[in-house]
């Protein structure tokens, strides 16, 4: 049986990957590079517009119980981000084209898979597929799983954060540290501001020109998880020095003292060269970003090697049209995976790909169906996504809110994660086999 992913992205990398691995003919459809949407820029698949980061790595932490979860599920990406991670403190942050190159060969060579380039347009109801094109798809295949999903498709905006080269960062200004000392001393570079300094540039960023978003839609539904630092600053004053630019767990060895804010550089790439803005994602004009992020010290004379920028974003109103197992309702051989299907995060993404992939599996070989209790990483997004109960449905990532408690309870934080993540690896090893 011959079985159609759309998409190469990370989801759908991994359920080819799965499918291909579980001796299935896979189909895998992806538009590129006959066209790009207007955040991707590389041919290659599983290309990473936002950040190069997939958050904590320690299996105490709800992003690290998910990717331990899913290497024990086979996972191509998680494989592929260690291959190519770069230092990031207690995250797991990649050589983006690196890892992008490791997916694309690994798919390429697999010999159960078939990679069609160009726009699917159309999802036929009685086949076997998996749509993964993510939180960018629109034209046809938009249009199509609007008749699927009736009027219960949705959408919203994403932003992207800026990145700097390296060697024009006043290190004058700025100073290398981890928050409270955690992984290797050059993760970060911290550009503190003093009180003035905070005030001054918090006054220009919430009166900055902001791009247009080249869209239909009259409204943007702005998500929390990417939310532009210039809407968030909107909100107060103090809003992101609570938030992105807290200074927590950081000294300026300078001062001896704890910074009124901070910005976080991350690297971009194993060497170093370059820098992510982290938790800056916005739409200003490019000129407004190069002016106003300027008012930071270290930041001066900035060379931007990407500016932010916001897209559209699209998802389904999960709740009402999917089943857990990632498959519509009313069509059971449609599965959705990835950011359409209302998880949010890129090993969020790549785990729904893997799940859909598993359950489809499953479905089509007559096997037992695989339920993922809600008590494991996997499990509890799938539940959330496609919970009737929730009336006003927002994108979910990996977090331990989502879990049930233990039985007893823990007082310290970080031993309670770690019980309820040995709690999830105790189901994954009693209860399934490795791919």
């Amino acid at each position: 049986m011959k079985i159609k992913v759309i998409g190469a992205g990370l989801a759908g990398c991994e359920a080819a990957w799965l499918l291909a691995n579980s001796g299935f003919s896979v189909t895998l459809c992806e538009m590129k590079p006959k066209k790009y949407s207007p955040a991707h820029k590389s041919p290659d698949f599983a290309e990473l517009v936002c950040s190069n980061s997939l958050k904590a790595a320690r299996f105490n932490s709800a992003a690290g119980l998910l990717k331990w979860e899913m290497e024990y599920l086979g996972s191509l990406c998680v494989a592929a981000a260690k291959k190519c991670a770069v230092p990031a403190g207690g995250a797991l942050a990649v050589q983006r084209d690196e890892f992008s190159k490791i997916i694309t060969e690994e798919i390429l060579n697999n010999k159960n898979i078939t990679v069609e380039y160009g726009e699917v347009t159309k999802i036929v109801p009685d086949e076997y597929t998996i749509v993964a094109t993510g939180p960018l798809t629109q034209g046809g295949l938009a249009d199509s799983i609007k008749e699927l999903c009736g009027d219960d498709y949705l959408n919203f905006y994403d932003a992207a954060a800026p990145i700097v080269t390296a060697e024009s960062i006043d290190m004058n200004s700025a100073f290398f540290a981890s928050r409270y000392d955690k992984g290797e001393g050059d993760d970060y570079i911290n550009c503190p501001l003093s009180k003035q300094e905070y005030e001054d540039f918090h006054s220009e960023l919430i009166k900055a020109e902001r791009a247009l978003l080249h869209d239909s839609d009259d409204v943007a539904k702005v998500y929390e998880g990417c939310m532009p630092i210039e809407i968030l600053a909107g909100r107060g004053i103090d809003a992101i020095r609570f938030g992105p630019m807290k200074p927590v767990g950081l000294c300026d060895p300078r001062t001896g003292h704890r910074p009124w804010a901070v910005l976080q550089l991350r690297k971009e790439n194993k060497k170093g060269t370059m820098f992510n803005l982290v938790g800056f994602q916005t739409n200003l004009k490019f000129s407004e970003q190069k002016r106003v992020f300027g008012m930071i010290p270290a930041l001066k004379n900035a060379e931007y090697v990407r500016f932010g920028v916001m897209h559209r974003n699209s998802f389904i109103n999960s709740p009402k049209v999917l089943n857990k197992d990632f498959s519509l309702k009313k069509y059971p051989k449609v599965y959705i995976a990835g950011q359409l299907s209302g998880v949010e995060g890129y090993m969020e993404s790549a785990a729904s790909g893997i799940a859909a992939a598993l359950h489809l599996k499953n479905s089509v070989s007559g096997n037992k169906p695989v339920d993922f209790p809600n008590f494991t990483m996997m499990g509890a997004l799938a539940g959330y996504i496609s919970d009737e109960y929730i009336k006003k449905f927002e994108p979910m990532g990996a977090n331990f809110g989502i879990l049930p408690p233990l039985e007893s309870h823990i007082r310290d934080k970080q031993e309670r994660y770690l019980k309820l993540s040995e709690r999830s690896a105790e189901w994954f090893k009693e209860n399934m086999g490795r791919n």
